[in-house]
């Protein structure tokens, strides 16, 4: 890079990057499932290590025959050959230098001649001046190490390929200048540089800024190979405090800094059950580095990158731009861009309220209702892009909070049984989270609390009776009225029950520290700006399936019956128990259409392909865990003491959202085929 050309930094210009992952042997189907999602995120580049140690052990040969040519056909692969095989160590370490110096490079000739065509450049060991990787303790001058390594490359360049130094770690100018003046940066293409800001590197201590070590390490390479690259070849945010949003601006900042290529570590979490290094056992930080879960699920990272690359990255990292006045005290709404919370927050913003949206983007499309509320409301919105699993992060949005609405939840009774632990720390700690930083901000902000009719259980005790399209009750005062809030608890799946957890512990914090505190136990609700899915929100994902043409599936026989209510109705209700806090301080309240709205799933199948306007493709499946035959709510006490009432109707609730569908979503097609067919 010539230094007298300033180096691209506009992160719309810097485009290409690539991950770190290590693959142990055996992983050949790890390896399967990972490399099509690396591919999709965008990635150009793949750094991997080459083991010495590994490459000798019994099939290893085997495994690396296999490893390198899969991935070096499918994307531009780096290999780090390093580790030295205990037998031929001088310390009976991988870390420790070979007895024979040359043995390394004789290792790499192997290396190049065996795999060399499925690459271009090779990296020479991994984290030189770093105890765990190069035993320095019996090489206090580095001789043995400039001595395998600088012969090394210079038989890898000879031979036409472009070494790399591997990068040191922490970065260390002056081990660097050493490399120099021992003549190895003089025989490699490009140097490697690992950090980790806000994960290991303290910004306030030894972190010094991309430009300040970056400027030092190009100063250097000035001196003796104005000709080599920078390289990141290590960097990440580990998100063991679930704070997503932030390792995505991490990567983004990555993108624009002064280096030639970035390799962001890593693409996947370690399992849980894997040691990392010797001594690094309990530290969370290393395990939780990947832009996927150890069991493949896109964290936000990924899943951006996967929807649209680096643009829609950019894109959504921009949200957050906060810009509170003193003195002002907002309504916070926790998952406030989220389906109810944004229907919520746009009531109060219309009304000129300022608003605090808390939410970390996890679920796909709630992006776009947060840009919808910023569009129509501009500095009134307050977008606070953290998760209320890291109460850390979290504190500040309620310091100076006058109401707040918590919604940010796992919401799918499916996800809650394939990831337990997962849904409860969202759910049950979440919400606690919530409750501490309302305390500790001192301000008696009243808290309402989304909950679920799950908390009443699968009501099997409940006898139905099973008519033509519906179950209705065998007994005739719930078949009138509903489920009323003196119905017992009885939490069934893990979602059912860390909500119940997060219910009743917003109810005693009325008890136990005099907050003002409500909840609603919701039936189903649906309206405009739900992005439904099979696991939740299923009357909008019903209706996007028929208007795409695609086949609906139906858990169970489709008799179920629930009481769906208009989000717009739901909002009304959220806020006349704020109206009334002092008055409903502590109490619960049922939530939903009612008997008026209480319909089968059959029936709204049949309503929906009236709307749509062509036979629809359904099939059946089995029962889910703690599927309810039955749920209506008993909102008589929401009418009694709130003076509330579901006023949107079923049939004209669906018909309005599967406009707002039609018109967002399709961009207003499915509403032209429909007014085109009554013409005809």
């Amino acid at each position: 890079m010539n230094p007298t050309v300033p180096f691209p930094t506009d992160p719309v210009r810097r485009k290409s990057y690539g991950f770190v992952e290590w693959f142990r042997p055996g992983e050949f189907d790890r390896t399967e499932q990972l490399l099509p999602n690396i591919l999709a995120s965008g990635a150009g580049y793949l750094r991997t290590h080459l083991s010495w140690a590994e490459y000798l052990a019994p099939g290893g040969e085997e495994w690396f025959d296999w490893l390198i040519p899969r991935l070096g056909s499918q994307i531009d692969l780096l290999p780090c050959i390093h580790y030295t095989p205990p037998s031929m160590s001088r310390t009976g370490r991988s870390s420790g230098a070979p007895r024979d110096l040359k043995s390394y490079a004789d290792f790499v000739d192997h290396v190049l001649t065996r795999y060399g065509r499925h690459f271009s450049h090779i990296e020479l060991w991994n984290e030189p001046n770093n105890l765990l990787d190069w035993d320095w303790r019996d090489d206090g001058d580095f001789l043995l190490f400039c001595e395998m390594v600088g012969g090394a490359a210079y038989w890898a360049k000879h031979r036409g390929w472009k070494p790399v130094l591997g990068g040191p770690c922490p970065f260390d100018p002056y081990w660097l200048n050493l490399m120099g003046e021992r003549g190895v940066l003089g025989v490699v293409d490009a140097v490697g540089f690992h950090g980790f800001p806000g994960t290991w590197d303290s910004e306030t201590g030894t972190w010094g800024g991309w430009d300040m070590h970056l400027g030092e390490m190009r100063k250097i390479l000035d001196r003796y190979n104005r000709d080599a690259e920078v390289w990141i070849t290590e960097t990440g945010y580990s998100t063991w405090r679930s704070d997503e949003m932030e390792q995505a601006r991490r990567f983004v900042k990555a993108l624009s800094v002064p280096a030639d290529r970035m390799y962001w570590y890593s693409w996947c979490d370690v399992p849980p059950d894997v040691p990392v290094q010797e001594g690094l056992w309990f530290d969370p930080r290393h395990y939780h580095l990947g832009a996927v879960t150890h069991d493949y699920q896109p964290k936000l990272l990924a899943r951006l990158l996967m929807e649209g690359g680096v643009s829609r990255l950019e894109d959504v990292t921009q949200l957050a731009t906060p810009n509170l006045s003193a003195g002002a005290a907002p309504v916070v709404v926790t998952g406030g861009s989220g389906f109810i919370g944004s229907n919520l927050a746009d009531s109060f913003l219309q009304e000129g309220e300022d608003v605090v949206i808390l939410d970390n983007l996890s679920r796909p499309g709630v992006d776009q209702n947060l840009a919808w509320l910023t569009e129509r409301h501009g500095k009134r919105v307050h977008p606070v892009l953290a998760d209320v699993r890291d109460l850390r992060s979290i504190e500040a949005a309620f310091s100076d909070a006058k109401a707040v609405f918590h919604f940010a939840a796992q919401t799918a009774v499916t996800t809650s049984l394939a990831h337990p632990i997962d849904d409860f720390e969202a759910n049950a700690r979440g919400t606690v989270n919530v409750l501490e930083a309302v305390r500790k901000a001192g301000k008696n902000a009243p808290v309402i609390f989304a909950s679920t009719n799950k908390v009443y259980g699968a009501l099997e005790d409940l006898k139905m009776l099973e008519v033509e399209d519906r179950y209705i009750p065998a007994n005739e005062g719930v078949r009138s009225h509903g489920i009323g809030e003196d119905r017992p608890l009885d939490f069934c799946t893990p979602y059912g029950c860390s909500k119940g957890v997060a219910d009743q512990y917003v109810l005693d914090y009325a008890k136990s520290y005099s907050i003002p505190t409500a909840v609603l136990r919701m039936s189903c609700i649906y309206g405009p700006r739900q992005f439904g899915t099979e696991d939740q929100g299923w009357v909008a994902h019903f209706l996007i399936r028929a208007l795409s043409g695609e086949p609906i599936s139906i858990y169970g026989n489709g008799k179920q019956v629930r009481d769906i209510l208009h989000v717009d109705d739901a909002v009304q209700a959220y806020r006349a128990v704020l109206s009334n806090i002092a008055e409903v301080k502590g109490e619960v309240f049922n939530l939903g259409g009612g008997p008026l709205n209480a319909v089968s799933i059959l029936a709204v199948l049949e309503e929906i392909e009236k709307l749509a306007g062509h036979p629809l493709e359904t099939g059946f499946g089995d029962w889910r865990a703690g599927d309810q035959y039955y749920f209506v709510a008993d909102t008589r006490k929401l009418e009694r003491q709130l003076g509330w009432q579901a006023r949107v109707r079923w049939q004209s609730g669906l018909r309005h959202l599967g406009e707002w569908l039609a018109d967002n979503r399709f961009d207003g097609r499915s509403r032209r085929r429909q007014k085109q067919k009554v013409r005809a």
